[in-house]
């Protein structure tokens, strides 16, 4: 038989609705749609980075430094290379009348800026504003409640609105800031005493090339030139490192959960094809009878299997396409990403790549088994269930796994967590089929109970035939998906709601004057008597060695840094102490006494000593003010990270630090109930130069984001319950018609609806139950990866609510067995056997 002729008898028999073939459909559809829409969406943040990139840095290279300027060697190093631009950033507070606002004050010089343009809400294209203007964003102009035209104070300095930012060029690449930003320019932060010797401030510098450099080479050749600058570099190939790393450990997330649906999809899709098979098990022998061969067969069926998967498919990429626009402005605020509807060749044609050798892998058998056996076998079939040829769909399964393999590890940004996600899912399918034969094999050991429908329960889950192990391999899934959900949204809402805001004090204040600090606190004890005040030491330097005396590791050196060594990385907080701060706890070593006057020391948080491996004793260089300055190890200590304190990783003996400029950092707590407008206007008028910041407006914003978050992990995780619930589902349409003849020869034996219909609900109860005790550690041990390897969130769930959901997951299987049943009990036991 022809192609051209199978293909009339598949489509002649092929319903227009896909009748039968629809469990093939929603998970198949339900899998391509979830890759789609995952590639799409990171594909086009991506390509925004990398198109935009030296707009978002706003030059070729950048180059930041703390509390200092750029010396006449560095400058001249970066003029050397192009056109320059420099200024200041730092925290501030701005007033107008009685309403203050921390804003980021960014002031900018002349040639500002070197790459694309600031435009205002009333349409001006602008650079750096004149002397006693101002640039706002809408935010602070929001908060001040002022408008062009009228004035703000900042540092005692008045200044004049000259316009609201419609479009700032830069704006992604300038970071994490506690307020909206305030344009100056370039002199204003020195007229206003805001640069004094150990304010907070950084000098930013960016550089447009004049000759065709590579930046990441430009900027190898200043780390040796100034190692101990503490420099903090940035290129146009990573603009915005934060944002990268982000969308990348998101888009990674959303990818494995999407590859994790089309697993549980193939599944079902199995399940929905040998159901689909059973069903047209009388048409298969019939066409054998009439003369057709097996691969005609294999033909007719696999040109109807290729149609539905087909049509799943371009549905799925649709739907991909379709739904990306409105994942896009729920984020266009956050990340840089088209809001319109963004075609993406590469990411669609994966989807359906990733779909069609899914669906590829999971029809072959059942495929296999209809094309191989003969007419009378399959006349049989009902009563006596054929085996699978398994050597006949081990080559397609096999190529189809490499293919998935493949393209998975070839297209992953990490391929070893993608390889380990591939063995963790075979190592989750065999587990779960091996369950299933154990069960089967230890339900058959049972002894036979008394009670005729227990019997015939445990019968109908070990007899030959019976589909234990698919039910066993859906049920699992589904139940675990539940656990999942359960587990990850419980412990992102202890995270948002719980830990963040117990453990916040109500003002943290930067910059306040050591020799004013008595001042401050006495305003403050003024202000609100019983408020609780902490002052501490604040600077900022790099680390820029560790390890032995005489051998200490340079970070300049390093090809890349040490997991979990974050430290290493820019540019950090410093303080000293002489006694050990508030929420830490020394772990090795002993903390340096009051009046210590010898060779500089200093104590590391412990997991930072662990991830350079560190031992009490080895040195470190840091880089303090462009000097390098060398201490030694003597404590490692345990710092409480969920306190939304003072948290240092590094805390020096006062004589390495103390005599460098520098300035106090203050967290203030108010007595339950106590209003902060007061305060905050009190400390605003007697320290114009210092930033007080309310950790209200920074939890509120905090919260929103991990909200996105949450959101976006959970509406990702509920596909994979979707599919979990299809397979289910799919697991008992399957195994219907097996059932049918079941029910019709135990109704002719004079079993009643109601017996048959507890017989069914106590199988399903049973192998519910043993699979919830299966469910829960597996459920939780993804949902761990998810929140603490993935997010790096604590692993907070919430027990109780997780064995909710999951008695409601048992709940729901129950409900799927009683409605799978029903159709049983409509079946005529006349027609069943006439059928047969």
């Amino acid at each position: 038989m022809s192609w051209g002729a199978a293909w009339r008898i598949a489509r002649r028999d092929l319903s227009a609705r896909f009748k039968g073939l629809r469990l093939l459909l929603v998970c198949l559809f339900l899998g391509v749609a979830t890759l789609a829409a995952i590639g799409t969406l990171t594909g086009s943040i991506e390509r925004e980075l990398a198109s935009r990139g030296r707009a978002i840095l706003g030059g070729d290279i950048g180059v930041e430094v703390w509390q200092r300027d750029l010396t006449p060697a560095e400058r001249g190093a970066l003029e050397a290379l192009g056109t320059v631009s420099s200024g200041t950033r730092l925290q501030a507070m701005a007033s107008a009348g009685e309403l203050n606002a921390p804003v980021q004050l960014k002031a900018i010089d002349a040639k500002w800026p070197l790459v694309g343009r600031l435009v205002l809400e009333d349409g001006r294209a602008v650079g750096a504003p004149p002397a006693g203007e101002a640039w706002l964003a809408e935010g602070a102009a929001a908060r001040l409640g002022v408008a062009p035209g009228q004035t703000i104070s900042i540092a005692g300095q008045t200044l004049k609105v000259g316009g609201i930012i419609e479009d700032e060029p830069d704006r992604l690449g300038e970071g994490f800031a506690f307020g909206p930003p305030v344009i100056v320019d370039a002199d204003f932060p020195v007229r206003a005493g805001l640069t004094a010797p150990g304010s907070q401030f950084r000098t930013r510098a960016r550089v447009a090339f004049n000759a065709a450099y590579d930046p990441d080479a430009v900027v190898e050749s200043l780390k040796k030139r100034f190692p101990a600058a503490g420099f903090q570099y940035r290129t146009r190939d990573n603009a915005a490192p934060g944002t990268e790393r982000f969308v990348g450990r998101m888009g990674e997330f959303l990818v494995l959960v999407g590859l994790a649906a089309l697993v549980i999809a193939g599944i079902g899709i199995g399940l929905g094809v040998t159901s689909y098979l059973d069903g047209r098990r009388q048409s298969i022998a019939t066409l054998k009878v009439l003369g057709a061969t097996s691969a005609d067969i294999a033909r007719i069926t696999l040109l109807q299997v290729a149609a539905a998967a087909l049509a799943a498919t371009l549905a799925g990429l649709v739907a991909g396409l379709l739904v990306t626009p409105l994942l896009a402005r729920a984020l266009g605020d956050l990340l840089p990403v088209n809001t319109g509807l963004t075609f993406d060749p590469l990411a669609l044609l994966r989807a359906a790549a990733y779909g069609l050798l899914v669906a590829l892998v999971f029809t072959a058998p059942p495929l296999a088994r209809a094309r191989a056996f003969p007419a009378m076998a399959l006349m049989r079939a009902r009563v006596s269930r054929l085996a699978l040829p398994w050597r006949t769909a081990l080559l397609p399964v096999a190529l189809g796994l490499a293919a998935i393999a493949g393209l998975a590890i070839a297209t992953a940004a990490q391929p070893l967590v993608t390889l380990w996600f591939l063995a963790g899912s075979a190592g989750g399918l065999a587990l779960l089929a091996g369950l299933g034969q154990v069960l089967r094999r230890g339900l058959a050991r049972l002894p036979r109970p008394k009670n005729p429908l227990l019997r015939a329960g445990l019968a109908n889950l070990h007899r030959p035939g019976a589909p234990t192990a698919s039910l066993v391999t859906a049920l699992g899934f589904g139940l675990s998906a539940f656990v999942l959900l359960a587990a990850v949204q419980s412990s992102l809402d202890a995270n948002i709601a719980a830990r963040i805001p117990q453990k916040a004090p109500d003002f943290f204040v930067l910059d306040v004057p050591r020799d004013r600090a008595g001042e401050f606190r006495q305003a403050v004890e003024a202000t609100v008597p019983g408020a609780s005040l902490r002052m501490v030491p604040n600077l900022r330097g790099s680390i820029l060695a560790y390890g032995p005396a005489g051998r200490m590791t340079r970070v300049a050196d390093l090809k890349e840094l040490p997991e979990g060594a974050w430290a290493l990385r820019g540019e950090r907080g410093l303080t000293y102490s002489d006694a050990v701060p508030e929420g830490n706890s020394v772990t090795a070593g002993a903390w340096w006494s009051k009046d210590y006057a010898g060779p500089p020391l200093v104590s590391v948080d412990e997991k930072l000593a662990e991830a350079l491996g560190l031992k009490l004793g080895d040195h470190l260089a840091v880089s303090l003010l462009g000097v390098e300055r060398e201490v030694t190890i003597a404590t490692f200590r345990r710092i409480d990270w969920d306190a939304m304190g003072f948290n240092y990783v590094l805390v020096f003996s006062p004589n390495a630090l103390a005599d460098a400029p520098h300035n106090l950092a203050a967290t203030i707590e108010l007595p339950k109930g106590t209003r902060t407008g007061g305060l905050l206007r009190a400390l605003v008028k007697a320290f114009p130069a210092s930033s007080v910041i309310e950790t209200g407006a920074l939890l509120t914003e905090a919260r929103g984001l991990l909200d996105r978050m949450s959101v976006a992990i959970l509406a990702a995780s509920s596909v994979a319950v979707l599919a979990g619930l299809a397979v289910l589902m799919g697991a008992i349409a399957a195994a219907r018609a097996t059932r049918t003849y079941d029910s019709v020869i135990l109704r002719v034996m004079g079993a009643s609806r109601a017996q048959i219909l507890l017989m069914q609900l106590g199988e399903y109860g049973l192998l519910a139950g043993l699979l919830a005790l299966v469910a829960l550690p597996l459920g939780s041990a993804i949902g761990w990866v998810i929140i603490v390897k993935q997010f790096e969130f604590d692993w907070l769930p919430d027990w109780t609510e997780v064995a909710v959901v999951l008695g409601a997951g048992l709940a729901l299987v129950l409900a799927f067995a009683l409605a799978g049943s029903l159709p049983l009990l409509r079946a005529r036991p006349a027609r069943v056997l006439r059928e047969l």
